[in-house]
């Protein structure tokens, strides 16, 4: 939906089951059009579509898409961003490392993406400006060296061309934002820093690189870093980095006493990476998990000491509902990352609402189904929202 200053929202359709282009397309006329109802039934209404790979393809037939195209004016609905970081299969199965395949070093990952970039072209709106995620590069247990690197970098060079060449052809501003995750190739500020400055080391004369290739900072994987945000968002955008999307997004937060430890174990699932990272305090460097069953099996046999002052985990929670008990959220970074837009909202036009954990939640944190609890996401962010000058409009 549209909301102050040029500002663009929307849920994230990851949330719902959706491999095919018509299994994509049923979620949308099922659950999407659900909750336009309920939160934005008279006006132009915002979709941050989820595009696997096989799904995108179908979609690029020219007959499917003309259908998506007057089946989106017939609602009343826009894409106006679309989520290119899973490839393949994100529901039912085991996702976890495999989020992260193929990687940027891969022909397979540059021909996905230019594709998304050009299905987007097709379905923007005047005068709307579009971005496609992605993710942080690859994962730093694929033994990334010099030559994969390389790779990286050339691929996301190719990339920026493809998308400067499209933008030019259609008129539209276009970008792709690359998403720190917990123990990506690059995870935090510092990191993403590097990661850009090494990109400039190797193509020095590309200065346009950032018109088409930004971030898309996910409140949820900088809060698990132990990351402020407003020092963090500085530290990007001060560097020149485009801020390509904002994901709203909230995670757990405990102290690991014996009890949270119990409780957290409840959290441990199969489909998805569940990063772990542990404050000793501020003078001491963070511990960082793979995955939630690792950490649950250091706690078995470490002492109290060894466990740290505070657990982050990346589990994605409802952003209106906090988890109960002793278990707290971050939601305070998601705050001040409000904060700091709505005093410089220039700075980033996209933002996405992304809790794609509702199949995997403890029954206790759903709220009705998973359309009513978008709706009741879309609720707090409003007022949230609101409350900083940043209504829909």
């Amino acid at each position: 939906m549209h909301l102050a200053h040029g500002l663009h929202l929307g849920y994230c359709t990851n949330v719902h089951r959706g491999e095919t282009w018509e299994e994509t397309w049923r979620a949308l006329r099922d659950h999407t059009l659900r909750v336009k109802e309920r939160v934005c039934p008279h006006g132009p209404y915002g979709i941050g579509l989820r595009l696997g790979a096989a799904a995108a393809r179908e979609l690029a037939e020219p007959a499917n898409l003309t259908a998506f195209r007057h089946w989106l004016d017939a609602n009343g609905c826009y894409v106006f961003t679309i989520n290119g970081f899973p490839y393949g299969p994100f529901h039912g199965e085991r996702v976890k490392e495999a989020v992260f395949r193929p990687d940027w070093s891969t022909p397979e990952r540059l021909a996905y993406t230019n594709l998304l970039f050009d299905l987007l072209a097709e379905l923007l709106p005047p005068g709307v400006p579009g971005s496609v995620s992605t993710l942080p590069g690859s994962h730093k247990t694929f033994g990334v060296g010099a030559d994969e690197l390389n790779a990286i970098f050339e691929n996301l060079r190719l990339c920026r061309e493809h998308i400067e060449k499209v933008a030019t052809a259609t008129g539209h501003d276009l970008h792709l934002g690359l998403e720190p995750e917990p123990l990506g190739l690059f995870e935090t500020s510092g990191e993403t820093l590097k990661f850009f400055g090494l990109y400039y080391d190797r193509h020095p004369q590309d200065r346009d690189f950032f018109r088409f290739i930004g971030l898309n900072y996910d409140t949820c994987h900088l809060a698990i870093e132990f990351e402020e945000p407003a020092r963090a968002l500085e530290r990007i955008t001060g560097a020149g980095i485009r801020l390509s999307k904002l994901h709203f997004s909230s995670a757990l937060r405990l102290v690991p006493t014996p009890e949270n430890l119990a409780r957290l174990a409840g959290f441990d699932e199969p489909v998805y990476f569940h990063q772990v990272i542990a404050s000793h305090g501020p003078s001491q460097p963070l511990r960082r998990f793979k995955d939630l069953p690792d950490a649950l099996r250091f706690a078995s046999g470490a002492a109290p000491a060894e466990l740290g002052e505070e657990w982050r985990v990346h589990f994605h929670i409802p952003l209106h509902a906090e988890p109960g008990g002793d278990f707290g959220s971050t939601r305070d970074h998601l705050l001040g990352a409000m904060d700091w837009l709505a005093r410089q909202p220039q700075k980033c036009a996209h933002i996405e609402m992304e809790t794609y954990t509702w199949e995997v939640l403890p029954a206790e944190m759903r709220s009705g189904d998973v359309a009513d609890q978008v709706v009741r996401e879309y609720e707090w962010t409003l007022a949230e929202l609101g409350a900083r000058g940043l209504a829909p409009v």
